[in-house]
């Protein structure tokens, strides 16, 4: 089942003679499930396709569908709420709220919603991501690996059609790193999760079962390793 769709993207920023082309025609799909690691070089044009079908911002042209939804038709208000409920959004940056509890962060989605979390899953995702004994605490009382562990609970309580992760290790050490890759693995894996990850390391890009080069906003490689 395709999950993800995106038909010639592009993205141009500036005007006239101080216009930049981020993204040129990229097209892409995605299955239910899949692991898929977006690698390029700084400046290649992942983070910014990230935020496009992430529904952070609009491509210039082309088209997004996610869930069989058009998000590139949406306005801003409608863009926020598609994000809300089928978007998981992960960064390097842990973006937690420091006056609330690990708990409340985890739960902000729903609340915002005024929706009743499932507890079940609730207690799964934390279970599966090691931080039972967290969830009172502040977002300074933590780690920074504990921090990101917090993050993607948020990104996975509302059972996101699909959860990206960008650089998602770019703040931590070696150790925690590969912890929050392996994180990543098991959810997809565990919760059947589809996941796209932009990294630009390649040894992190490896532990995706698909792997998709962008150079100067074009697709250059795309391979699938399982």
């Amino acid at each position: 089942m395709e999950i993800l769709r995106c038909e010639d993207i592009k993205k141009v920023f500036g005007k006239d003679a101080g216009q930049v082309t981020a993204l040129n025609g990229i097209s892409l799909s995605v299955e239910k499930g899949d692991f898929v690691a977006i690698v390029g070089a700084s400046g290649s044009g992942k983070s910014t396709l990230l935020h496009i079908l992430g529904s952070v911002d609009k491509p210039t042209c082309g088209t997004v569908t996610i869930d069989g939804v058009d998000i590139s038709r949406l306005n801003a208000a409608d863009a926020a709420i598609f994000r809300r409920r089928k978007v998981g959004l992960v960064y390097q940056f842990y973006n937690l709220i420091p006056t609330l509890t690990a708990e409340k962060n985890i739960l902000m989605p729903m609340l915002l919603d005024k929706r009743k979390p499932d507890s079940e899953y609730f207690k799964m995702i934390v279970k599966t991501l090691g931080i039972e004994d967290k969830l009172e605490s502040l977002p300074s009382q933590l780690s920074g690996g504990q921090q990101q562990r917090v993050a993607i609970a948020r990104a996975l309580i509302y059972r996101p059609a699909i959860l990206f992760a960008d650089e998602p290790t770019g703040n931590l050490d070696r150790k925690n790193s590969k912890e929050i890759i392996d994180l990543l693995k098991l959810s997809n894996r565990n919760l059947e999760q589809t996941i796209l990850l932009i990294t630009h390391d390649e040894k992190i890009a490896l532990e995706a079962d698909r792997i998709v080069t962008i150079e100067d906003g074009q697709i250059v490689s795309d391979q699938k390793r399982r």
